[in-house]
């Protein structure tokens, strides 16, 4: 199968197209900065940019399948910017003949109140359902990685500050995945027809808090942090504190730390895991991997 990857250098898009590859399709790595050094042996690099139409010409020329990974966190209107990108993407998908596209999205918990990241994120869900081809959507929490922008927040504060007063978001509930595990989803639904015009949640085998994710952290790393949320720490504020206490760039810890504030546990209505069943793996694991691959 000949298969897109858009976002092909990201933190998922780069572990996604090896997992392809190694599968045994013909992938195709979209990116700004695509070329043969960039992915395995095999890999047809295709360098271009969303933002930049002339640059786009002949993208989906024969892909059977694509998966859309491109968030535009960085930029001050990165809602505006991946708007854009998806309905351009979308038109170009649809004009050749696409059959089906993943989007990997965030889960939201009630779908009330929500951060303008993940809010975005429903945004971008919907232009690209305006596709004529099959949209699968998966919806996930933080992802544990060692790039993982989250989970780097999670390991600088357990590196920098042995007692956080921190906001009160660190007690909200949420259910992580390992990079692994997100990867396997991923590349399993290609294979699942029932996944065709679906939407799922994704998540590890557990349910946590910021706040005890901060504590496995510490512990795997043999530290001991001491955590007192501040109830009138607000999230415009908490984004504020990020930029003292992480090396992530504060364009992208201002939108996460935002979107801290909603619960993002896996709906058992939603959950890829009992469609499409892989051996996941414990949070402690993975944190552990990461950890050292940091």
């Amino acid at each position: 199968m000949r298969v897109l990857v858009v976002g092909a250098t990201g933190f998922i898009g780069q572990r996604l197209v090896r997992a392809l590859n190694d599968a045994g399709h013909h992938v195709v790595a979209f990116s700004r900065s695509a070329s043969e050094e960039s992915f395995p042996e095999g890999v047809e690099p295709f360098d271009g940019d969303l933002g930049d139409p002339d640059s786009l010409s002949g993208l989906c020329e024969g892909v059977d399948a694509a998966y859309y990974l491109i968030h535009s966190l960085t930029a001050d209107n990165f809602a505006e910017l991946d708007r854009e990108y998806a309905r351009r993407f979308s038109e170009i998908a649809s004009d050749d003949g696409v059959d089906r596209v993943v989007y990997l999205s965030g889960i939201s918990g009630d779908e009330e109140n929500l951060s303008p990241h993940l809010a975005s994120r429903r945004e971008v869900e919907s232009v690209l359902a305006e596709g004529s081809y099959d949209l699968t959507v998966l919806r996930a929490a933080v992802i544990i990685g060692a790039e993982s922008a989250s989970f780097r927040i999670l390991n600088d504060l357990t590196d920098r500050l042995p007692l956080m007063l921190v906001p009160k978001w660190v007690r909200t509930p949420c259910q992580p995945i390992g990079v692994r595990d997100a990867i396997s989803y991923l590349v399993a639904v290609l294979e699942a027809d029932e996944t065709r015009g679906e939407t799922y949640d994704i998540g590890g085998p557990s349910v946590w808090s910021y706040e005890s994710l901060l504590k496995l952290t510490a512990r795997e790393k043999g530290k001991r942090v001491f955590i007192v949320p501040v109830p009138v720490m607000t999230p415009a504020l908490s984004s504020h504190w990020l930029r003292l206490t992480t090396d992530v760039q504060y364009a992208i810890a201002r939108p996460l730390a935002e979107s801290m504030r909603n619960p993002v546990t896996v709906d058992p209505e939603l959950d890829l895991q009992t469609v499409v069943p892989i051996d996941q793996t414990p949070i402690e694991e993975a944190v552990r991997e990461a950890l050292v691959s940091a």
